[in-house]
């Protein structure tokens, strides 16, 4: 939490990728829809654009932020590898099942 200020962007990670998902948006209304003062929320999207989860463009006055995919990149191909060993481990293990359910069959 935030003191008074509520739940911030890293206790409610869907929420501010719903709201960033439906397009860029300024802090402020970020800040508003979360209930967060715009300080707060410029906090959270300046770490979130560090690591490279958000990006941001001027656009007159305002600064928007929408999300940036490709800062997923890392995490997808490390956890593609993961994926790749269960669906192999799944595979064996319906193959087992099939085998047993056939033997009881037979039997």
């Amino acid at each position: 939490m935030t003191g008074s200020q509520g739940p911030g962007f890293y206790e409610r990670p869907a929420e501010v990728r719903a709201l960033l998902r439906a397009g860029e948006r300024p802090v402020t209304d970020l800040a508003r829809e979360l209930g967060m003062s715009q300080p707060g929320a410029s906090k959270h999207l300046r770490v979130l654009r560090e690591v490279g989860l958000v990006r941001v463009r001027g656009a007159g006055r305002q600064r928007l932020y929408g999300l940036d995919a490709s800062g997923l990149r890392p995490v997808h191909e490390w956890v593609g590898g993961f994926e790749r060993f269960w669906n192999e481990s799944f595979d064996r293990l319906d193959t087992y099942v099939q085998d047993l359910k056939q033997t009881r069959r037979e039997e």
